[in-house]
């Protein structure tokens, strides 16, 4: 038994060593990809505050004159009052200083290689690459569960020095292996969920004993002569309908949309939110109020599942703890590999 699943063990490892060194590497920088991005980009994110930002329609009516051309996607707000409003356009995003309505610079669209390193990690950058990334979390779980069955014997805690180098990689491949465990199931039985939602997510609404709220469509009937409400009005209406969420991005919309306001609660420390309020463009009126606080059960779960996966269930600390974890895994494979080739040449002598 034992010697069948160090060989199983060894197998799965070879057979994933490339796609888990690409995922462990990618989830690190991704951890702190909002970071990273504002340390690359300030120049284009950071403002000085000076009195009160302008409203949207001042901030478009400055981008029309600079732009005549184009049309504005959508609109996000600064996270702080010293960051820059970000305005998607066909040019890519034009970052607009609130307060003077100066337009700082544009980050053309597919110039930045943060949105490559995201696209490797999801699906190796390519149309297949999802199934391959889905099942090498599966083959993570499975090292993972084995390599706690194969360490049980030993025990082994600790480093020992003085002794022989398949002795030496034998200590560090369990010390790592051990020490960072529970960090490493998280990663992959998390990243599992989200590669396998399709079953997943159903199966979280039905252990919860709740049920998905309807979804609500975003197209609408166009209401000859009438005027879509302003963004701005948008944004009013929406911190309204969602007391205590903070609205950060606003869409514009079509004579056929409905505006779909983007918000996050305090305690949402994902950059994209997990809140949303759909409002009838014309005349104002709520449509639906999606609400992370009060959410279903299955969608809480989702919610969790990917705070934790990104790291950003309790902030920098759970960054910090999630990216080297994810470290450890190409690391572990190394050490695990050095392991394997030690023995071979000793059991060559």
């Amino acid at each position: 038994m034992r010697s069948t699943l160090v060989k199983l063990h060894l197998v799965l490892a070879l057979a994933a060593s490339l796609v888990i060194v690409s995922l462990g590497v990618t989830g690190a920088i991704m951890a702190f990809e909002p970071e990273i991005d504002h340390w690359q980009h300030r120049a284009l994110m950071d403002v000085t505050p000076s009195g009160q930002p302008h409203n949207l329609m001042d901030i478009s009516d400055a981008l029309m004159r600079e732009f005549p051309a184009e049309k504005i996607n959508a609109f996000t707000l600064g996270a702080t009052p010293s960051r820059a409003y970000a305005v998607s356009m066909a040019r890519g995003t034009v970052f607009v200083n609130p307060y003077t309505l100066q337009v700082i610079g544009v980050r053309p669209p597919g110039a930045d290689w943060l949105s490559n390193v995201h696209q490797m990690h999801l699906r190796l950058l390519a149309t297949w690459g999802r199934v391959v990334v889905r099942w090498s979390g599966v083959v993570m779980v499975l090292l993972l569960l084995s390599g706690v069955y194969l360490w049980w014997p030993t025990k082994r805690l600790s480093l020992t020095t003085g002794r022989s180098p398949f002795r030496t990689w034998f200590d560090w491949h369990n010390v790592i292996g051990m020490y960072s465990l529970v960090f490493l199931l998280l990663l992959s039985l998390t990243g599992v969920f989200i590669g396998f939602d399709d079953v997943a997510i159903p199966l979280a609404y039905k252990v919860t004993g709740s049920t998905p709220v309807k979804a609500v469509p975003t197209k609408q009937v166009q209401i000859p002569g009438a005027h879509q409400i302003s963004p701005d009005r948008a944004l009013e209406i929406a911190r309204e309908a969602l007391p205590g969420a903070t609205a950060f991005a606003v869409p514009s919309v079509s004579p056929t949309d409905a505006y779909a306001v983007r918000m996050r609660f305090p305690e949402d420390l994902t950059p994209g939110g997990r809140s949303r309020v759909l409002l009838d463009s014309y005349t104002g009126a709520v449509l639906a109020v999606d609400n992370s606080r009060t959410a279903p059960g299955g969608r809480r779960v989702e919610i969790l599942n990917r705070a934790i996966h990104t790291g950003d269930l309790f902030g920098m600390p759970s960054k910090i703890a999630m990216s080297l974890a994810s470290l450890m895994a190409p690391v572990q494979l190394v050490t695990g590999i050095m392991l394997w080739l030690r023995k071979r040449r000793g059991s060559r002598t």
